[in-house]
């Protein structure tokens, strides 16, 4: 009789579920799309002249006139039918594809046309609109904390407690300066116990000149920022003003609606400065070819896409490239809307093939005080010189000076340093779209526009010329309030730069393709937040002083079962460090950071001969940037964004550690861990080096074997080591000295690494046993990971 109950409840607990499984509403943007837009729409989608039997998918009207679904009636659709017959021969997708819908996608299906069959437009093609702040059982003081702990609450699992002091000053200033913090400010911190002590941490940081560093570092990925022009030669170019433009628009918390502008269109702007116009420079970080027997028209037709595809990532989160050849498969996106984006870009007055000699024209000259003087006084003695060349007799010696003076103001010319610009042609050119994107096969004509899936494009009067559309009206529409992606974009590659994921994961895609938001309501609060002012250093104190930011990394085995990735923010995100960051903590560390800003790109440490496999010796031209000489001195310890950027060659420990090859836009590197990372932080001589001088710190800055082992500690984690720690790196100082102490010449040949000069004061072979404890020390998980 009990086993008999026990399983009329058993069934009807399980009835139960199944009746609220199939009354759970369905939503369309999150639950139905993926499933069309992964399965369906390359064949049933936008792109018309791909389009299989006539049949749109991501249509609702179009789906109902074929008679696709019944809504309301799941059973009677053949929608339904053909996606779960076992009959290959019916079943969608087809076999060919290797695609087979699994049955909790049916079912999804299935609900959701017995609930109306309801479409809805893409969830990121609705402007947002400011939610409520959630309630939690707890008060909460930073709006980010009440949306995040709410969905934990929902989702029945508990937050993380907050992470201890040490842990929290270390990842907080890594997260905004990209370097570790010193031994005073960790102390600092953890001896003040006024209630906004993090809070006054956060704010310094942001202060600091490195926070514009760190910022800039990102933007420079996504401007595919290099120091040479890549394709064949790969010869050096000069766009440093333009990455400092960058660094100190970060700093000076520039707008980012300004900044924006500035980046698309500031040789547009009225009265433009010449900050402005450097500013544009964004637009020709692409790369530039000018090989023999390339075909100009080719190049350029390049060029422009590489423009149109930059800038659809960075501020659309789209992938408008898919458009070039044919309609958008999955996004509101036509051809002819891509070709007319195309048209914005298209004014440049450039060559489909230059740069040989430098930056390629249009570029603008910024000569320094001393160059500019000179050349005013040059130019005066020519006026003067001249006119006295144009009387009855002139002098031969005056003659002579003339030539003297102009070959003289050409070799200064010549050495004026010089950034790439975006210009305008005083006569448009004319843009046809490219049938199949093929450069040479021109359609129809079009004018510069914008998709009609996003908000119309406003054109500003100036003067009493009706006007086309130009960048500047398209950099303004993009930082428009009615928009629907930028200040989306924009604030979830900041969420991402913190949590290491995005609230949308994608963040390079918010189309069809791209993955739905873990927190829609909370990117949607934040984008209209930013809007308000385009406050970037506002939003990321906001974001960094959330409760959410602050908690712990340690894992619970439960939580890491229910939520993998941490989508759901139940701990803080344990997150490798990038590439730039491992090298200059290191440099940091040991006392080597050279920490001036901005300037000339430098030349640190690499394996020889790698530039020279690949340059070009056919016409034995002396191309730049074809043999790699390191620096000498202080610029061997720039920090790392100042690292000379070889687009057929990037820096290989970088490359290493997932930095991109800036051949295109990037913004969201990949993370891996791999054995040569290990062996990168072994035997590189930037390491090995950076291991001798923080084992002088150890040994001039504390007395005993246990304070040099804390202290190195400290400097890399912010922590004390354990017992057990200490007693392992004791074991492996004591081993070391014993082995350096019967080889001499192992110990001198360890401490020889480097261009660095050796503190002479210091015993060899304890040097070089200290330096084998710091190397150990640089290579722990924790010190190349941010915790």
């Amino acid at each position: 009789m009990c086993f008999l109950r026990w399983c009329i409840t058993i069934v009807a607990v399980l009835s139960g579920l199944a009746r609220t499984s199939a009354q759970q509403p369905v939503d369309f943007n999150r639950d139905v799309r993926p499933i069309l837009s992964e399965n369906c729409f390359k064949c049933h989608g936008p792109d018309e002249k791909e389009r299989k039997a006539n049949l749109r998918l991501d249509d609702r009207d179009a789906s109902l006139k074929h008679e696709v679904f019944v809504p309301g009636k799941a059973g009677d659709s053949d929608l339904i039918f053909r996606v779960a017959a076992r009959d290959e021969k019916r079943r969608m997708p087809p076999a060919k594809t290797g695609k087979i819908l699994t049955p909790k996608q049916i079912d999804t299906l299935k609900r959701w046309i017995d609930q109306g069959a309801k479409y809805s437009m893409h969830w990121s093609l609705v402007p947002p609109v400011r939610p409520p702040v959630p309630v939690t059982r707890h008060a909460v003081r930073n709006p980010v904390d009440a949306f995040i702990f709410s969905r934990l609450e929902k989702d029945d699992l508990a937050r993380s407690p907050q992470a201890d002091k040490s842990t929290l000053i270390r990842r907080v200033t890594l997260d905004l300066t990209g370097l570790p913090p010193t031994l005073k400010e960790i102390d600092d911190f953890l001896s003040d116990m006024s209630a906004d002590a993090y809070e006054m941490v956060v704010d310094r940081l942001l202060k600091s000149a490195r926070y514009g560093e760190r910022m800039a570092l990102d933007w420079l990925d996504a401007a595919r920022y290099a120091d040479t022009h890549g394709y064949h030669i790969d010869s050096g170019r000069d766009m440093t003003k333009w990455r400092e433009y960058v660094i100190n628009s970060f700093n000076n918390n520039k707008p980012f609606d300004q900044f924006t502008v500035e980046q698309l269109a500031g040789d547009l702007l009225p009265n433009a400065t010449l900050e402005q116009k450097i500013a544009s420079g964004f637009n020709r970080n692409h790369m530039i070819n000018f090989e023999g027997g390339a075909i100009p028209e080719e190049y350029h037709t390049a060029y422009i896409v590489d423009r149109v595809n930059t800038t659809g990532t960075v501020w659309l989160g789209l992938a408008v490239g898919c458009a070039q050849c044919h309609d958008h498969k999955y996004d509101p996106i036509t051809q002819k809307e891509y070709y007319r984006l195309f048209a914005f870009f298209y004014n440049l007055p450039e060559n489909g093939l230059d740069g040989s000699q430098g930056n390629a024209a249009p570029l603008i000259r910024m000569p320094t005080a001393e160059q500019q003087k000179r050349l005013d006084e040059i130019a005066k003695e020519i006026i003067e010189l001249e006119k006295k060349a144009k009387e009855p007799k002139p002098d031969d010696n005056a003659r002579k000076l003339l030539d003297t003076l102009r070959k003289e103001k050409a070799g200064i010319e010549k050495k004026v340093p010089s950034a790439m610009v975006m210009q305008e042609m005083p006569k448009p050119r004319d843009t046809f779209m490219l049938v199949r994107g093929q450069y040479d096969k021109k359609g129809e004509k079009v004018t510069p526009g914008v998709p009609a899936a996003l908000p119309s494009l406003m054109v500003e009067k100036r003067g009493n010329d009706v006007r086309l559309p130009d960048r500047l009206d398209l950099a303004k529409w993009l930082v428009d309030p009615r928009h629907p992606l930028t200040s989306r974009v924009i604030v979830n590659r900041y969420w991402q730069m913190f949590f290491g994921t995005g609230l949308v994961k994608t963040s390079e895609d918010f189309g069809s393709q791209g993955e739905w938001p873990s927190h829609p309501e909370l990117l949607d609060w934040l984008a209209t937040e930013f809007v308000n002012g385009w406050d970037v250093k506002a939003m990321v104190r906001l974001i960094v002083t959330s409760a959410t930011y602050r908690q712990s990394a340690k894992v619970m085995p439960e939580l890491l079962a229910k939520d993998p990735e941490n989508r759901l923010l139940a701990r803080s995100s344990r997150l490798r460090l990038p590439a730039e960051f491992i090298r200059d903590q290191a440099l940091a560390v040991s006392g080597l950071l050279n920490g001036e800003i901005g300037g000339k790109s430098v030349f640190p440490y690499q394996p020889p001969g790698l530039w020279e496999e690949l340059m070009s010796r056919a016409d034995g031209a002396n191309w730049t940037a074809q043999t790699y000489t390191p620096s000498k001195g202080k610029d061997l310890y720039r920090r790392t964004m100042y690292t000379f950027w070889k687009r057929t060659c990037p820096p290989p420990t970088l490359a290493t550690f997932d930095a991109p090859d800036r051949e295109v836009c990037t913004v969201r590197r990949a993370r891996t861990n791999t054995p040569l990372q290990a062996l990168i932080l072994l035997n590189d001589p930037t390491y090995v080096e950076a291991s001798r001088k923080l084992a002088e710190r150890m040994m001039t800055e504390a007395k005993t074997v246990e304070d040099r082992i804390t202290l190195a500690f400290r400097l890399m984690t912010a922590r004390t080591p354990t017992a057990g720690e200490m007693s392992v790196v004791k074991q492996v100082f004591e081993t070391r000295l014993a082995k350096y102490r019967g080889d001499p010449a192992v110990a001198k040949k360890l401490l020889s690494v480097g261009e660095s000069p050796r503190n002479e004061a210091l015993d060899a072979a304890e040097l070089a046993a200290w330096a084998n404890v710091a190397s150990v020390i640089l290579n722990l998980d924790e010190a190349v990971t941010r915790g």
